[in-house]
C-alpha cells in the first residue's frame, strides 16, 4: 500500500467481531474484500473489552432489528463454534428480582422475550432460583431463567473470524486508521490511510465508536456515537464457581446492568457500569465506578469475594439516541453501508450482522457466490491445554516438543501454542496478540512471570521484530527502552 493504489470490490473499515464477521461472509462471494483496521491486530476496542455473553434475546424491543439479529445470532453463535473451534459454553442466564414489587417487570421482560422468539423461557420461585444459584442473594424472590444464553471467548471468535476470512482471500491492513473517505466520478471511493490509498466500489463502515466520524466524511445526514463506559472487575480462578449461570438484575434504560458471570476462562466477572463520556478512547477505570460495580453486584449475589480480584478494565460501548443498530446502505450515498451503533447485543448478534450486511452488499454490487467446495467454513482452533488429559497432552508432546514447554504457568500455555498463534492467517505480532489467540497472560499474575518468555518468542519467530521492538500492542507500546550499560554509560558522560 506504499507505492499505488489498492484496488477491492468492498473495504471493511474495522477489525471487531461486526467487520470480521462481514468480511468472514463476504468471502463466500467472488468479491475482492479487504479490511482496514487502525490498530494493530483484530479485536482492538468494543469487542475485546465486554461481558462476554451469548444473550438470550429478551431485553431489545420487539419489531427492532436489535432484538432480531439478537435472536439469530444467538442460535448461529453455537453453530459457528463448532466449526471455527472457538470456546463457547451454553450456561443459560437468570434475571433476578429482589422484590416483589420488580415482578411485575420480570414478566413484563418475560413478555418481550416470547415475542421477540426467545424459545424456553421461564419464570422461577424463590426456591427454584436457590437450588439453581446456592449464593443467590437472600432478597431474591424469583428469576426470569433464559436457558439459550451463554457465555464466548470474545477474542476468540473474533480471531477465529478474521483467521477464516483471511483464508478465504480476505485481505487485513492494521495500523491504518482512515483519515478520510470521499466519492468518486465513477460512484465508487477513496479511503486514505497513513499506509496507502484504497479505493473501493462499496465500504462498510463497522469502525465501533469512530464509526460516525467515518460516516460524516461521506454522508449527507449526520451520526452521533457516544462512548458509553462500562467498568469490571475480574476475580481469579477460585472464585468462577461462585455462581453457575450469567446473573443480571432487572435491565434499565442505560443497559442490562451489573453482572455477575463465570468466564470461559473460569474467572468470576463482575460489571459493568454504563458511563456516557466524551473520549473515545476513554478505556481507563475509575475508584467510583470499581466502587459502584463492588456495591451492585451484591444485589443479586451474596458474598462476591472481591479480595479475589486480579485486574480491572473499561470497555466503550458505540451508543446512539435511538438504543438501535444502524444497519443499511446510506440513501444519500450509495455503497457507503452502515454497519454502526453494534452496542450490546452486538457480541451476540455478530454472526447474524455479518449476514445482513453481506447480504446488502452483495445486492448493490451484483456479486455472486464462489463456486461450490471454494469456499472453507472450517477452520483448526489453537488447542488448550486445560481441556485435555495428560494423556492427550503427552500425546501431542510426542509430535511436537514445544507442548512440553510451558510458557504461562497460570493458564498453562506452551511454545507451541504461542508459535502457532504467531504463525496463523492474521497472526500475533504482540504480547496482547499472544494473549488474545491463546489466553497467555490472563492469569493471576498478569503476564508478571511470562512476558519476557513471550518477547523472546516474538523476536525469533518474527523476522522483522527484535527484543528492542516487541510491543505489548502496537506502535509506542515497546517493552524495551533501552540498554542498562548505554544508559549507564550515557549517565557517566553527562
Amino acid at each position: 500500500m506504499q507505492d499505488k493504489d489498492r484496488r477491492y470490490d468492498v473495504v471493511v473499515i474495522g477489525a471487531g467481531v461486526s467487520g470480521c464477521a462481514t468480511a468472514r461472509e463476504l468471502a463466500k462471494t467472488t468479491a475482492s474484500v479487504c479490511v482496514v483496521e487502525r490498530e494493530d491486530d483484530v479485536c482492538c476496542g468494543t469487542s475485546k473489552a465486554n461481558s462476554a455473553i451469548v444473550h438470550a434475546g429478551y431485553d431489545a424491543m420487539p419489531g427492532s432489528l436489535m432484538a432480531r439479529l439478537n435472536v439469530e445470532g444467538n442460535a448461529l453463535m453455537y453453530e459457528l463454534a463448532k466449526k471455527l473451534q472457538f470456546t463457547v459454553k451454553n450456561i443459560g442466564s437468570l434475571v433476578v428480582c429482589t422484590s416483589e414489587h420488580d415482578m411485575e417487570g420480570l414478566r413484563e421482560l418475560f413478555a418481550r422475550g416470547v415475542a421477540n422468539g426467545v424459545p424456553d423461557l421461564q419464570i422461577v420461585d424463590r426456591d427454584t432460583l436457590r437450588s439453581m444459584e446456592p449464593n443467590i442473594s437472600q432478597n431474591a424472590v424469583g428469576a426470569l431463567w433464559a436457558p439459550t444464553a451463554g457465555i464466548v471467548d470474545p477474542f476468540g471468535l473474533n480471531v477465529a473470524l478474521a483467521e477464516n476470512a483471511a483464508a478465504n482471500g480476505v485481505e487485513f491492513f492494521f495500523d491504518a486508521p482512515v483519515t478520510a473517505v470521499e466519492r468518486r466520478p465513477d460512484g465508487g471511493f477513496a479511503l486514505e490511510t497513513p499506509r496507502g490509498r484504497i479505493l473501493a466500489r462499496c465500504v462498510v463502515n463497522a469502525a465501533g465508536v469512530y464509526a460516525d466520524q467515518i460516516h460524516n466524511m461521506v454522508c449527507e445526514d449526520k451520526l452521533k456515537i457516544v462512548p458509553r463506559r462500562g467498568q469490571y472487575m475480574l476475580l481469579d480462578t477460585t472464585a468462577g464457581n461462585h455462581v453457575h449461570h450469567v446473573v443480571f438484575a432487572l435491565p434499565s434504560k442505560m443497559g442490562k446492568g451489573v453482572l455477575v458471570s463465570p468466564t470461559i476462562h473460569g474467572n468470576l466477572i463482575v460489571g459493568p457500569t454504563a458511563e456516557d463520556i466524551q473520549d473515545k478512547e476513554g478505556t481507563d477505570t475509575t475508584a467510583a465506578g470499581l466502587a459502584e460495580v463492588a456495591e451492585k453486584c451484591g444485589i443479586t449475589v451474596a458474598d462476591v469475594p472481591l479480595r479475589e480480584v486480579i485486574t480491572s478494565f473499561s470497555g466503550l460501548r458505540a451508543h446512539r439516541a435511538e438504543h438501535e443498530f444502524l444497519i443499511g446502505e446510506n440513501p444519500s450515498t450509495p455503497g457507503f453501508v452502515d454497519c454502526s451503533a453494534i452496542e450490546s447485543p452486538g457480541l451476540t448478534a455478530s454472526p447474524a450482522i455479518g449476514r445482513m450486511v453481506a447480504g446488502i452488499v452483495t445486492k448493490i454490487l451484483g456479486l455472486e457466490e464462489k463456486p461450490t467446495g471454494e469456499f472453507v467454513d472450517t477452520r483448526r482452533g489453537i488447542p488448550n491445554m486445560n481441556d485435555l488429559s495428560f494423556e492427550q497432552w503427552g500425546s501431542l508432546c510426542e509430535g511436537n516438543p514445544l507442548y512440553g514447554r510451558v510458557i504461562c504457568r497460570c493458564c498453562h500455555v506452551t511454545e507451541a501454542q504461542i508459535v502457532d498463534a504467531i504463525h496463523r492467517p492474521v497472526g500475533a505480532r504482540s504480547l496482547d496478540g499472544v494473549k488474545r489467540r491463546t489466553g497467555a497472560c490472563m492469569g493471576r499474575c498478569q503476564a508478571g512471570f511470562c512476558t519476557p518468555k513471550i518477547m523472546e518468542i516474538l523476536s525469533r519467530e518474527l523476522s522483522d521484530v527484535t527484543m528492542e521492538n516487541v510491543t505489548k500492542s502496537g506502535p509506542g507500546s515497546e517493552f524495551i527502552e533501552g540498554h542498562a550499560k548505554d544508559t549507564i554509560a550515557k549517565e557517566a558522560r553527562a
